[in-house]
């Protein structure tokens, strides 16, 4: 330093001032670019999760929406269902019904009877009831049978077919019996 002309006096004021830098520029960091920067990063974590609330919230809105749509179209199936069955006692009405059904598949002589009526368990289901119905089917073909079985619970969304007996009848060679345990839900009137 003393090649460059400078006295002593002008050296310490030279490292006092460059300690004063020093010292200044921590000071700058710490206290004052410090507090910015952990407020940016604390503003910037804050935006982050309530941007994945946001997004997660959009999700249970496409969820919400979705949940009512069904909703709205299992209220409405369910009034089309309950709407199938006709006002009275099924015992008065079933019967019929049955016998028409095979006798428009060109089966004669279909008869239904009732076997048991029970009523659900499930709490959900207490204004329906659980009719088991036996129909029998003394002679019919073997195609027209399988057809009427598979239209049989498709025109009957409500009823479903338990158990099947089908027996040969020897002196008929196409021809057959048929003992049908069939279960349908009813509501409770």
């Amino acid at each position: 330093m003393k090649a460059l002309g400078l006295s002593k006096d002008q050296i310490k004021k030279i490292g006092l001032s460059s300690m004063g830098m020093v010292f200044l520029v921590y000071v700058y960091f710490t206290f004052f670019l410090g507090p910015l920067n952990r407020s940016r990063n604390t503003m910037l974590a804050t935006m982050d999760d309530v941007q994945n609330k946001l997004s997660s919230s959009k999700g249970e809105l496409a969820k919400a929406v979705t949940l009512e749509n069904q909703a709205k179209a299992a209220t409405t199936r369910f009034a089309a269902l309950k709407a199938l069955n006709p006002e009275g006692a099924p015992i008065a009405w079933f019967p019929p019904r049955i016998k028409l059904f095979f006798a428009n598949e060109q089966i004669d002589k279909a008869v239904a009877r009732l076997e048991n009526s029970v009523p659900f368990k499930e709490p959900e289901l207490a204004d329906w009831m659980r009719y088991n119905w036996m129909i029998n089917i003394p002679q019919a073909d073997y195609s027209a049978l399988g057809k009427a079985i598979a239209d049989l619970e498709n025109a009957e969304p409500l009823l479903s077919i338990t158990k099947l007996a089908i027996r040969a009848l020897p002196e008929q060679g196409q021809s057959q019996a048929v003992d049908i345990v069939a279960t349908n839900f009813i509501p409770k009137k």
